[in-house]
Protein backbone atom coordinates (compact mmCIF):
# COMPACT_ATOMS: atom_id res chain seq x y z
CA UNK A 1 0.00 0.00 0.00
CA UNK A 2 1.35 3.45 -0.90
CA UNK A 3 1.67 5.93 1.92
CA UNK A 4 -0.32 9.13 1.60
CA UNK A 5 1.69 12.24 0.75
CA UNK A 6 1.28 15.00 3.31
CA UNK A 7 1.31 18.42 1.63
CA UNK A 8 1.98 20.96 4.37
CA UNK A 9 0.70 24.36 3.27
CA UNK A 10 1.69 25.85 6.62
CA UNK A 11 5.38 25.21 5.98
CA UNK A 12 7.56 28.28 6.48
CA UNK A 13 11.19 28.81 5.52
CA UNK A 14 13.62 31.43 6.80
CA UNK A 15 16.69 32.38 4.74
CA UNK A 16 19.54 34.76 5.54
CA UNK A 17 20.71 36.50 2.37
CA UNK A 18 24.26 37.70 3.06
CA UNK A 19 26.01 40.72 1.54
CA UNK A 20 29.37 40.46 -0.24
CA UNK A 21 32.49 42.58 -0.52
CA UNK A 22 34.72 42.79 -3.57
CA UNK A 23 38.28 42.49 -2.28
CA UNK A 24 39.57 42.91 -5.83
CA UNK A 25 37.79 43.96 -9.00
CA UNK A 26 39.49 44.27 -12.38
CA UNK A 27 37.83 44.79 -15.75
CA UNK A 28 39.50 42.37 -18.16
CA UNK A 29 37.62 43.20 -21.36
CA UNK A 30 34.23 43.29 -23.08
CA UNK A 31 32.46 40.36 -24.74
CA UNK A 32 28.95 40.17 -26.16
CA UNK A 33 28.10 43.57 -24.72
CA UNK A 34 29.12 42.53 -21.20
CA UNK A 35 32.15 43.64 -19.22
CA UNK A 36 34.41 40.74 -18.29
CA UNK A 37 35.65 40.77 -14.70
CA UNK A 38 38.11 39.20 -12.33
CA UNK A 39 37.05 39.69 -8.72
CA UNK A 40 37.91 38.10 -5.40
CA UNK A 41 34.82 38.26 -3.20
CA UNK A 42 33.77 37.26 0.30
CA UNK A 43 30.52 37.05 2.27
CA UNK A 44 30.05 39.26 5.33
CA UNK A 45 27.70 39.06 8.29
CA UNK A 46 25.25 41.70 7.06
CA UNK A 47 22.12 40.03 5.74
CA UNK A 48 18.52 40.46 4.64
CA UNK A 49 16.03 38.11 6.30
CA UNK A 50 13.67 36.34 3.90
CA UNK A 51 10.52 34.52 5.04
CA UNK A 52 8.67 32.25 2.59
CA UNK A 53 5.34 30.46 2.98
CA UNK A 54 3.67 28.02 0.55
CA UNK A 55 0.55 28.96 -1.36
CA UNK A 56 -2.16 26.73 -2.86
CA UNK A 57 -1.77 28.43 -6.26
CA UNK A 58 1.18 29.39 -8.48
CA UNK A 59 1.05 33.07 -7.48
CA UNK A 60 3.79 35.08 -5.76
CA UNK A 61 3.43 37.94 -3.31
CA UNK A 62 6.41 39.93 -2.04
CA UNK A 63 6.43 42.35 0.89
CA UNK A 64 9.53 44.52 1.34
CA UNK A 65 10.43 46.10 4.65
CA UNK A 66 13.22 48.55 5.48
CA UNK A 67 15.93 50.61 3.74
CA UNK A 68 13.32 52.29 1.53
CA UNK A 69 12.66 49.00 -0.26
CA UNK A 70 8.91 49.45 0.16
CA UNK A 71 9.02 51.86 -2.81
CA UNK A 72 10.50 49.27 -5.18
CA UNK A 73 7.96 48.37 -7.90
CA UNK A 74 7.06 44.68 -8.06
CA UNK A 75 8.12 44.38 -11.70
CA UNK A 76 11.62 45.66 -10.79
CA UNK A 77 12.03 43.32 -7.83
CA UNK A 78 14.68 40.65 -8.43
CA UNK A 79 13.31 38.54 -5.58
CA UNK A 80 9.88 38.42 -7.23
CA UNK A 81 11.47 37.49 -10.58
CA UNK A 82 13.44 34.73 -8.85
CA UNK A 83 10.31 33.19 -7.36
CA UNK A 84 8.40 33.39 -10.64
CA UNK A 85 11.28 31.83 -12.58
CA UNK A 86 11.58 29.03 -10.03
CA UNK A 87 7.87 28.26 -10.32
CA UNK A 88 8.03 28.32 -14.12
CA UNK A 89 11.10 26.08 -14.22
CA UNK A 90 9.93 23.45 -11.72
CA UNK A 91 6.13 23.80 -12.00
CA UNK A 92 5.57 24.24 -8.26
CA UNK A 93 2.99 26.21 -6.36
CA UNK A 94 3.72 29.78 -5.33
CA UNK A 95 4.81 31.54 -2.17
CA UNK A 96 4.12 34.52 0.04
CA UNK A 97 7.47 36.21 0.61
CA UNK A 98 8.51 38.84 3.14
CA UNK A 99 11.96 40.44 2.94
CA UNK A 100 13.38 42.46 5.82
CA UNK A 101 16.18 44.60 4.41
CA UNK A 102 19.37 45.30 6.33
CA UNK A 103 21.73 45.52 3.35
CA UNK A 104 21.83 49.15 2.13
CA UNK A 105 20.57 49.79 -1.39
CA UNK A 106 22.92 51.09 -4.07
CA UNK A 107 26.00 50.22 -2.05
CA UNK A 108 27.80 47.60 -4.16
CA UNK A 109 27.06 44.99 -1.49
CA UNK A 110 24.97 42.78 -3.77
CA UNK A 111 21.72 43.12 -1.83
CA UNK A 112 19.43 42.60 -4.82
CA UNK A 113 21.39 39.55 -5.99
CA UNK A 114 21.49 38.19 -2.44
CA UNK A 115 17.70 38.46 -2.17
CA UNK A 116 17.18 36.72 -5.52
CA UNK A 117 19.55 33.90 -4.53
CA UNK A 118 17.94 33.69 -1.09
CA UNK A 119 14.49 33.30 -2.66
CA UNK A 120 15.79 30.53 -4.93
CA UNK A 121 17.27 28.70 -1.92
CA UNK A 122 14.06 29.25 0.01
CA UNK A 123 11.82 27.99 -2.80
CA UNK A 124 14.04 24.93 -3.12
CA UNK A 125 13.60 24.22 0.59
CA UNK A 126 9.85 24.70 0.34
CA UNK A 127 9.34 22.40 -2.62
CA UNK A 128 12.48 20.25 -2.82
CA UNK A 129 12.91 20.77 -6.57
CA UNK A 130 16.14 21.63 -8.34
CA UNK A 131 19.68 20.28 -8.36
CA UNK A 132 22.62 22.53 -7.52
CA UNK A 133 23.37 22.87 -11.23
CA UNK A 134 19.77 23.78 -12.06
CA UNK A 135 19.58 26.35 -9.27
CA UNK A 136 22.87 27.90 -10.41
CA UNK A 137 21.59 28.17 -14.00
CA UNK A 138 18.40 29.80 -12.72
CA UNK A 139 20.39 32.24 -10.57
CA UNK A 140 22.71 33.14 -13.46
CA UNK A 141 19.70 34.13 -15.55
CA UNK A 142 18.82 36.78 -12.94
CA UNK A 143 22.16 38.58 -12.67
CA UNK A 144 25.89 38.19 -13.09
CA UNK A 145 26.72 37.54 -9.42
CA UNK A 146 23.46 35.90 -8.33
CA UNK A 147 24.91 32.42 -8.88
CA UNK A 148 27.76 33.24 -6.49
CA UNK A 149 25.27 34.41 -3.88
CA UNK A 150 23.77 30.90 -3.73
CA UNK A 151 26.94 29.58 -2.08
CA UNK A 152 28.86 32.65 -0.91
CA UNK A 153 32.14 32.45 0.98
CA UNK A 154 35.48 33.26 -0.59
CA UNK A 155 35.48 32.90 -4.37
CA UNK A 156 37.08 34.21 -7.52
CA UNK A 157 34.51 35.48 -10.02
CA UNK A 158 35.41 35.66 -13.70
CA UNK A 159 33.52 36.05 -16.97
CA UNK A 160 30.54 38.34 -16.34
CA UNK A 161 30.87 37.39 -12.68
CA UNK A 162 28.97 34.18 -13.36
CA UNK A 163 31.99 31.84 -13.36
CA UNK A 164 32.50 31.00 -9.68
CA UNK A 165 35.69 29.37 -8.39
CA UNK A 166 35.31 28.76 -4.62
CA UNK A 167 38.37 29.36 -2.44
CA UNK A 168 38.83 27.32 0.72
CA UNK A 169 40.09 29.46 3.61
CA UNK A 170 39.36 29.73 7.31
CA UNK A 171 40.76 33.28 7.44
CA UNK A 172 38.47 35.70 9.25
CA UNK A 173 38.56 39.29 8.06
CA UNK A 174 37.30 42.31 10.00
CA UNK A 175 36.04 45.48 8.35
CA UNK A 176 34.57 48.89 8.99
CA UNK A 177 32.27 49.97 6.17
CA UNK A 178 30.90 53.41 5.35
CA UNK A 179 27.83 53.91 3.16
CA UNK A 180 27.33 57.41 1.68
CA UNK A 181 23.71 58.49 1.39
CA UNK A 182 23.81 58.57 -2.42
CA UNK A 183 24.45 55.65 -4.71
CA UNK A 184 26.44 55.17 -7.91
CA UNK A 185 24.92 54.19 -11.27
CA UNK A 186 26.62 50.92 -12.24
CA UNK A 187 26.02 51.54 -15.95
CA UNK A 188 27.47 55.05 -15.82
CA UNK A 189 30.40 53.83 -13.74
CA UNK A 190 31.35 51.24 -16.38
CA UNK A 191 30.97 53.85 -19.15
CA UNK A 192 33.50 56.10 -17.44
CA UNK A 193 35.77 53.13 -16.84
CA UNK A 194 35.67 52.42 -20.59
CA UNK A 195 36.77 56.00 -21.34
CA UNK A 196 39.74 55.78 -18.98
CA UNK A 197 40.37 52.10 -18.28
CA UNK A 198 42.41 51.12 -15.24
CA UNK A 199 45.23 48.64 -15.91
CA UNK A 200 44.09 45.12 -15.04
CA UNK A 201 45.66 43.84 -11.83
CA UNK A 202 45.78 40.12 -11.05
CA UNK A 203 43.96 38.85 -7.97
CA UNK A 204 46.61 36.16 -7.35
CA UNK A 205 48.39 37.98 -4.50
CA UNK A 206 45.08 38.66 -2.77
CA UNK A 207 43.99 35.03 -3.18
CA UNK A 208 47.23 33.70 -1.70
CA UNK A 209 46.94 36.20 1.17
CA UNK A 210 43.41 34.99 1.96
CA UNK A 211 44.49 31.36 1.86
CA UNK A 212 47.55 31.92 4.06
CA UNK A 213 45.87 34.39 6.40
CA UNK A 214 48.36 37.18 5.59
CA UNK A 215 46.09 40.14 6.26
CA UNK A 216 48.82 42.74 5.81
CA UNK A 217 49.55 41.46 2.30
CA UNK A 218 45.83 41.36 1.53
CA UNK A 219 45.53 44.98 2.62
CA UNK A 220 48.17 45.92 0.06
CA UNK A 221 46.40 43.90 -2.64
CA UNK A 222 42.93 45.47 -2.37
CA UNK A 223 41.97 47.05 -5.69
CA UNK A 224 38.88 48.20 -7.57
CA UNK A 225 39.04 49.41 -11.18
CA UNK A 226 35.71 51.21 -10.72
CA UNK A 227 36.84 53.39 -7.80
CA UNK A 228 38.00 56.43 -9.80
CA UNK A 229 34.89 56.61 -12.03
CA UNK A 230 32.70 56.10 -8.95
CA UNK A 231 34.30 59.12 -7.25
CA UNK A 232 33.51 61.21 -10.33
CA UNK A 233 29.85 60.20 -10.10
CA UNK A 234 29.62 60.52 -6.31
CA UNK A 235 32.34 62.58 -4.55
CA UNK A 236 31.20 61.14 -1.19
CA UNK A 237 32.94 57.89 -2.18
CA UNK A 238 36.31 59.66 -2.04
CA UNK A 239 35.35 61.38 1.21
CA UNK A 240 34.46 58.05 2.83
CA UNK A 241 37.74 56.58 1.56
CA UNK A 242 39.71 59.39 3.20
CA UNK A 243 37.83 59.08 6.48
CA UNK A 244 38.63 55.37 6.70
CA UNK A 245 42.25 55.89 5.64
CA UNK A 246 42.69 58.21 8.64
CA UNK A 247 42.33 55.20 10.99
CA UNK A 248 45.50 53.61 9.48
CA UNK A 249 43.90 50.27 8.55
CA UNK A 250 45.64 47.53 6.59
CA UNK A 251 43.88 48.72 3.47
CA UNK A 252 40.86 50.61 2.12
CA UNK A 253 38.74 49.72 -0.91
CA UNK A 254 35.36 50.27 -2.53
CA UNK A 255 33.01 47.33 -3.08
CA UNK A 256 31.30 46.75 -6.42
CA UNK A 257 30.58 49.99 -8.24
CA UNK A 258 30.01 51.74 -4.89
CA UNK A 259 29.03 53.72 -3.09
CA UNK A 260 30.11 51.75 0.01
CA UNK A 261 33.78 51.88 1.03
CA UNK A 262 35.41 49.62 3.61
CA UNK A 263 38.62 49.36 5.62
CA UNK A 264 40.35 46.09 6.49
CA UNK A 265 41.68 45.86 10.06
CA UNK A 266 43.99 43.42 11.84
CA UNK A 267 41.17 42.17 14.08
CA UNK A 268 37.72 42.92 15.46
CA UNK A 269 39.10 45.01 18.32
CA UNK A 270 40.74 47.50 15.96
CA UNK A 271 37.61 47.66 13.80
CA UNK A 272 35.50 48.28 16.91
CA UNK A 273 37.93 50.97 18.07
CA UNK A 274 37.65 52.77 14.72
CA UNK A 275 33.85 52.55 14.75
CA UNK A 276 33.70 54.04 18.25
CA UNK A 277 35.72 57.03 17.06
CA UNK A 278 34.03 57.64 13.73
CA UNK A 279 32.37 61.07 13.72
CA UNK A 280 31.48 61.38 10.04
CA UNK A 281 28.06 61.65 8.41
CA UNK A 282 27.89 58.26 6.72
CA UNK A 283 26.20 55.05 7.84
CA UNK A 284 28.82 52.94 9.61
CA UNK A 285 28.92 49.12 9.88
CA UNK A 286 31.39 46.79 11.58
CA UNK A 287 31.51 43.57 9.57
CA UNK A 288 33.31 40.23 9.49
CA UNK A 289 33.55 37.45 6.94
CA UNK A 290 31.14 34.55 7.22
CA UNK A 291 30.68 31.18 5.54
CA UNK A 292 27.11 30.56 4.37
Amino acid sequence: MRAAVCYNLNMNVRVKAYAKLNLTLSVTGVSGGYHMLESLVCSVDLYDLILLKKRKDPLVTVEMHGMGSELLPYDQNNAARAAEKYIGRFQTHGADIKIYKNIPLGAGLGGSSADAAGVIRGMSRLYGAGSERELKELADSLGSDTGYMLTGGYALLTGRGDVVSPISSATRLDFLLLKPSGGVSTAECYKLCDVRPTPCKSSENAIQAVISGDKAELGKSLVNALYVPATQLNPDVQTAYGELKAFSPLGVNMTGSGSAVYALFENAEFASWAKSRYRGKFQCYQLKTVNI
